[in-house]
């Protein structure tokens, strides 16, 4: 395994991108800046390489964009409800950022924090501290995200953290793909398919309601291949809410510490690529990119518009902390959050 690094200037420091490549030439890249990935480079049926995942031209511009490109938010990803949290009956109010309601960890979160940094011998390792306090979240928390690359092709992300306080803890990864390249326009000719039975429905503000539907007979039924954009504009209150997919889906056979077994997978019929994402997390948040207009400029010099990556963000419950009937991720003292992502990149 190959890895290099280049530094950036930036309004937050000094950012360093990783580029971790394999026997094969395939890369990914990653940086300092939210434990970001900026690049995936995997090859299509041909054996061409392409970057699959969106990026932008300059590494600074990942500061507080809206899309959250690539990056691992937190302390809380996702949404909580009008920043409301509870640990045994104290209360904590935190940011509000989206709407009504907290996301992500609030206007800054991990994602736009510049974290420590440790080459490994096929991946990086990064480190942060979120302090007591940091974005009103209690306990001084100490966060590792693992990215390691393999030879097949491979990106497994592992997440540990440890707090001094009890607290809450949900970690995902935002990256957004396009299986045809990270500039080739809409992913909503591409297929899908989940091992998720059950989704999450929300009101308006897209903070479930607690309960567990069935997607049996909606739009949000993807146990078999189904086209994203096929039923996106159905007249169904989650697809108008969020003008398309933005959604959390749970996955079938959960345990906790279980892997699970091709819970999404993505395919391009354009590129031969497929991808698999599997993970230890009870759902996935699945989001089709609807407001990507506007972002900051990719390396054509040109924003993405609407839908031209879709994210697939496994993790916990979104609104898990006001929601006792879902998988809790509450973090006691001394106790340590791991969960493991696995990307897995194929052509066929």
């Amino acid at each position: 395994m190959k890895i290099t690094s280049r530094k950036f200037l930036s309004p937050k420091g000094e950012i360093t991108l990783f580029r971790v490549e394999n026997a094969g030439g395939a890369w990914v890249e990653l940086s300092t800046l939210g434990a970001g990935v900026v690049e995936i480079g995997v090859p299509d049926r041909e054996g061409n390489l392409a970057n699959v995942a969106l990026s932008y031209a300059n590494p600074a511009d990942y500061i507080a964009d809206g899309p959250c490109l690539g990056k691992c938010p937190g302390r809380y990803a996702n949404r909580i409800a009008r920043g409301h949290l509870e640990i045994d009956g104290k209360t904590y109010s935190l940011a509000i950022n989206n709407g009504p309601n907290a996301l992500h960890g609030g206007p800054e979160g991990f994602q736009n924090r510049i974290w420590n940094a440790r080459e490994l011998e096929d991946g990086v390792e990064f480190t942060y501290r979120s302090a007591d306090g940091e974005e009103h979240y209690p306990g001084n928390l100490d966060v590792k995200a693992t990215y390691r690359w393999s030879d097949d092709n491979v990106l497994t992300l592992s997440f540990e953290a440890v707090s001094d306080a009890d607290t809450v803890v949900n970690l995902t990864n935002h990256s957004y793909f396009n299986l045809d390249g990270a500039d080739a326009g809409s992913v909503l000719a591409h297929e899908m398919k989940m091992a998720a039975a059950g989704w999450l429905p929300t009101d308006d503000t897209l903070i479930p309601t607690g309960e567990i539907h069935s997607v049996e007979n909606t739009p949000m039924d993807f146990l078999e291949w189904k086209a994203l954009g096929k039923d996106i504009k159905a007249d169904f209150p989650a697809l108008k809410y969020g003008k398309g997919y933005d959604n959390c889906w749970t996955i079938d056979g959960w345990e906790p510490g279980r892997m699970s077994e091709n819970a999404v997978q993505l395919r391009s019929a354009a590129s031969g690529r497929t991808l698999t994402v599997d993970s230890d997390q009870p759902g996935v948040q699945i989001y089709t990119g609807n407001w990507l207009a506007g972002s900051p400029l990719n390396k054509s010099g040109r924003s993405y518009n609407d839908y031209e990556g879709v994210a697939i963000e496994m993790q916990g419950f979104p609104d898990a902390p006001n929601k006792p009937q879902f998988p809790t991720q509450l973090l006691r003292r001394g106790e340590t959050y791991r969960r493991t992502i696995r990307f897995a990149f194929k052509a066929e």
